[in-house]
């Protein structure tokens, strides 16, 4: 089997990509750094119930940590963008070089992404973050691959709902929160 690190921002969007990717020759290694999501009792739910599954699957997870204050500096200035917008391009590359750094400080060297899986994220934006991280360090590659096709979209759902996972429905940030808050209000 081929290692792989999976940068996972949550056991929902992980679950059907981790399947896939046990059962075509691959052996992931996950790497749990979201330090958008806030507060940090959200960061610690979706942490947990992560490490629970990896455990389940006889995983591996390292933990990037929670640097709630470096992620705000990383997105200074674009707390005002819409969703989609330049903010989440400006937190990809923050989270995906951190997970490039791991790929390389692990000797794995090649990485890919949860975020490629979400239908509320910007593939070309991910795509972007990841091939750019990897462009900072020798050796390491990034698979840029759109999760969400081959039944992937669907299989997730059914796997969040036979798992009964906490299904967030925003992406964590505190920007995030505020839209979908408002959008609720209406």
């Amino acid at each position: 089997m081929q290692r792989i690190l999976l940068h996972s921002c949550c056991a929902p969007c992980s679950a059907a990509i981790l399947e896939w990717m046990l059962a075509n020759g691959w052996q992931p290694v996950l790497f749990y750094f979201n330090p958008n999501i806030f507060p940090e009792e959200e960061y610690l739910v979706r942490k947990s119930e992560l490490d629970l599954y990896a455990r389940r699957l006889g995983l591996e997870v390292i933990d990037g940590d929670w640097r709630h204050d470096a992620w705000r500096r990383a997105v200074a200035g674009l707390e005002a963008e819409p969703e989609r917008g330049a903010r989440c391009l400006a937190c990809f590359k923050h989270r995906l070089l951190e997970a490039a750094r791991a790929a390389a400080e692990t000797g794995i060297g090649l990485f890919t992404t949860t975020l490629a899986s979400s239908r509320w994220k910007r593939l070309d934006q991910v795509s972007e973050a990841g091939r750019w991280a990897a462009s900072q360090f020798p050796g390491v590659t990034f698979w840029d691959r759109n999760w969400r096709k081959g039944g992937l979209q669907e299989r997730r759902g059914a796997l969040i709902r036979e798992n009964h996972f906490y299904n967030q429905l925003y992406c964590g940030c505190e920007f995030s929160m505020a839209a979908l808050a408002s959008r609720r209000s209406r």
